[in-house]
């Protein structure tokens, strides 16, 4: 896990959304989008679509489409290597 992957994981205890996330960290949209699809992709984080009750299965050719109306969540698995690091 990267540095910015931690601090993304900081801001996902609760359900987030994209465009919050893109205050919180400062990060650009597109900068965003590919931390999140690292995260997805090591299980770290879950999504949410199209609303944050409907959890979506991380799916590679979709995730472009939907990402920035999406919400994120850490996962049990993140929430551990976050708080162990």
């Amino acid at each position: 896990m990267t540095d910015t992957e931690f601090d993304i994981l900081d801001e996902l205890y609760f359900v987030t959304s994209f465009s919050d996330l893109v205050q919180k960290t400062g990060q650009s949209p597109t900068d965003l989008e590919r931390n999140l699809r690292s995260l997805l992709e090591q299980d770290l984080i879950r999504s949410y679509w199209p609303d944050p009750d409907t959890e979506l299965a991380y799916e590679e050719s979709s995730f472009a489409a939907i990402v920035r109306d999406s919400f994120f969540l850490a996962s049990k698995e993140g929430l551990l290597q976050h708080n162990t690091r």
